[in-house]
């Protein structure tokens, strides 16, 4: 043994004070085990053979009991598809130790197979399917998450999703479900017994012969399924003369031969991962290291044994995946979002893998990110008891895409960010005049768009264009469109030349003395008062918590609070019910009228506020309501529904685009929407546009984004 190799087993032998216990779900695999923990001794200096922790294999009847074992410290190591990951981490508080990576990446692509040439992917409904497993990305998450995205499966509120698909399917095999869902069994082979460590029918184990990726193929090629669901990776284990019998279902509705699973796939997520326990992290690292050092695709002792190679065993992917081209242990405290990625984690979220319970949105909860009185007020509203649920504020940008909320309406410019990091549209606020509000639905070619205005006090006369620098300025929200994104493109003063930047903040900290840019920090912290009561101490806050947040902030903002101490020169605000805010009754309002306030424009004059279409920053698209991509259909059906309740109900207290009665405005949606356009069909940056898309891109390419940064991390590449 080189001296090399020498010094690494030393050290892992220093680390290892205990055995390291695998978790095999079938006799091959408790074999290849078996194998590798002999490979290990054989390479081992004489002298340290006693003293090695040696490799135990632990004979498991599923990958759920290894699980379990593991949890229980009768085990310490199993490879898991992404899926169950996910659940063992959430569930049984396991860890996430490292990553099988691939040829081409650490992701798997998720393939839909059949054999008749008649088929697509649209009229699945009453067919016979395969799957790789329960849970399993390929075989299961996936498929359904597209399914439902499209509405081709319903899934009913009342019922778990294992309903919808053992109604959608006339039969199907989904090793892992016997427990939950027997029905999803009906065409698995696997023996049958009541006792529980003979009995291997339908169980998530080489023991039932449609078992993963290789079963769910034979599933489909022995006649008993019609449509098989597994990762692109097990086309290649395909007999050549059998490839040409076999297409790929496309999303678009056509087929395609097998080479072209790039193109036609059901979606991408990650493969295969090894999981922990907490306290026994540090030891599992050092033992993967090792074994892939010795006996890796690249290993030194490789002719001894092979870690990706399972053909001396009859069987496939036995401990890892034949097709894995190397291990990647990940650091510690890595979250599981960032081992598994955002989009994929919100996918598991939406099917309900978080725990054992289903997510019901009408019978239990459609949640949206709001103003807490006012989803009270919309869980009264509702006639039929469907309820949104109370008690959430927009605490963190992080919320859209982790379990607290499951649709929020937008911005544009967090719309991008939204867009970036997963989430998709369900409809677009109108703010059109005139039209019946059933057309809304039709009209997702018309979006009218929102224009930026800059106001000042009619009598602070200096306060124009190219004159603002020193000023105190009044600016909505971080990261908002008309407060944040539109001004900075402006001279703001001809004194600071930052008209070069492509960074606003840079540009307000330069041109402004102080400011109430709510999110942001520092100076541009100094202008906001926090709020009332109990949120008195949440000064400048990302939230209605700050007095002067948003468009009716921002115009609080320039008229100052009670004692005339804390208030702008220049307010950057949205046009939208401008002269219905100034006009209202409340007592930060009282005694002002519109022609106590002028407009600002960019070539330095000043106009009224009725002039907002000659006299602007800029046009902003109109808010959208995201949702992440499999509670597309549902959430719209949601507040579809929401609006024509409440339209058959005109004499109702609530109303569903008006907030004036919380003291606040914009609650839930913009104040000025007269209805919802349906614009699920469309991407979010055809509801941008391209110039305003463009405009956003460039400004987070200079400008440092936490959410965005940390949303465009690519979990297929990263590693």
């Amino acid at each position: 043994v080189s001296q090399q190799v020498r010094s690494v087993l030393l050290l892992f032998l220093n680390l290892c004070s205990k055995k390291i216990r695998w978790c095999t779900v079938s006799d091959p695999e408790q074999r290849k085990c078996a194998e590798l923990s002999k490979a290990l001794v054989a390479v081992l200096p004489a002298a340290t053979v006693a003293a090695f922790a040696k490799l135990s294999c632990i004979r498991a009847s599923s990958t759920t009991d290894c699980i379990d074992k593991i949890k229980a410290n009768r085990a310490d190591i199993i490879t898991l598809d992404a899926g169950e990951v996910y659940s063992a981490v959430k569930q049984f508080d396991l860890v996430t130790v490292a990553k099988e990576v691939y040829s081409d990446g650490g992701c798997l692509f998720s393939v839909a197979v059949v054999r008749n040439s008649s088929l697509n992917i649209r009229t699945l409904q009453g067919l016979r399917s395969c799957h790789s497993g329960l849970r399993w990305t390929a075989g299961w998450s996936m498929p359904l998450g597209f399914l439902l995205s499209r509405n081709y499966l319903t899934w009913s509120k009342e019922h778990p999703l294992s309903h919808a698909v053992g109604a959608f399917f006339s039969a199907s095999c989904v090793p892992g479900a016997a427990a939950m869902a027997p029905f999803l069994c009906t065409l698995c082979q696997g023996q049958k017994s009541y006792i529980r460590q003979k009995n291997h029918h339908c169980v998530m184990s080489h023991s039932e012969p449609f078992f993963n990726n290789k079963g769910a193929l034979r599933c489909l090629m022995t006649g008993e399924g019609d449509v098989a669901f597994v990762d692109h990776l097990a086309l290649n284990n395909i007999e050549e003369n059998e490839q040409n019998n076999l297409t790929l279902l496309c999303a678009d509705g056509t087929q395609a031969p097998l080479s072209q699973y790039r193109k036609c796939n059901l979606g991408r997520g990650p493969g295969a991962a090894m999981v922990t326990r907490h306290n026994f992290c540090k030891i599992v690292r050092k033992f993967l290291v090792t074994v892939q050092m010795l006996f890796g695709l690249q290993g030194r002792e490789r002719h001894r044994f092979q870690l990706f190679n399972s053909l001396a065993f009859r069987e496939s992917d036995l401990l890892f995946r034949d097709v894995t081209d190397r291990l990647v242990v990940l650091q510690d405290g890595m979250d599981v979002s960032q081992v598994l990625g955002l989009d994929y984690v919100a996918l598991l979220k939406g099917l309900g893998h978080e725990g054992a319970y289903t997510l019901h949105l009408y019978n239990q909860n459609c949640r949206a990110v709001c103003s807490q009185h006012r989803c009270v007020q919309v869980a009264l509203s509702r006639t039929s008891r469907r309820s949104v649920s109370s008690g959430l504020s927009t605490l963190s940008q992080t919320h859209w895409f982790r379990d607290e909320a499951d649709a929020v309406s937008l911005d544009a410019t967090h719309t991008f960010i939204a867009g970036k990091c997963g989430l998709v549209p369900v409809v677009t606020e109108y703010y059109g005049i005139g039209l019946t509000v059933f057309l809304f639905v039709f009209l997702s070619s018309v979006l009218p768009s929102l224009v930026g205005v800059a106001i000042a006090k009619r009598s602070s006369r200096s306060v124009y264009f190219g004159n603002l620098g020193g000023r105190r300025s009044c600016q909505g929200y971080m990261y908002g469109s008309a407060g944040w994104l539109l001004p900075y493109r402006h001279n703001l003063s001809s004194e600071h030349n930052v008209s070069f930047s492509c960074d606003p903040d840079q540009v307000y900290n330069q041109v402004f003395w102080k400011g109430c840019l709510p999110g942001s920090k520092e100076n541009l912290c100094k202008v906001c008062i926090g709020g009332t009561a109990e949120a008195a101490t949440k000064r400048c806050a990302n939230n209605h918590n700050e007095r002067y947040y948003g468009n009716f902030g921002a115009l609080r903002c320039l008229v100052g609070d009670p004692s005339g101490k804390s208030y702008g020169d220049v307010a950057f605000l949205e046009h939208h019910n401008l002269l219905t805010n100034i006009l209202s009754d409340t007592g930060w309002a009282e005694g002002w009228k519109s022609s106590d306030f002028e407009l600002l424009c960019r070539d330095g004059r000043r106009a009224s506020l009725t002039e907002w279409k000659d006299c602007n920053l800029g046009m902003i698209p109109p808010n959208t309501v995201m949702t992440r991509p499999v509670l597309t259909a549902r959430v719209y059906d949601f507040l579809m529904k929401s609006q024509e309740t409440l339209i058959a109900n005109p004499n109702t207290e609530f109303m569903l685009f008006e907030s004036a009665q919380y003291g606040e405005s914009d609650l839930l949606f913009k104040d000025a929407t007269r209805g919802f356009v349906h614009t699920s069909h469309m991407d979010y940056r055809s509801i941008l546009g391209d110039d305003f898309y463009s405009h956003v891109e460039s400004v987070f390419n200079c400008t440092h984004s936490v959410i965005l940064k940390f949303c465009e991390q690519d979990v297929c590449s990263i590693f």
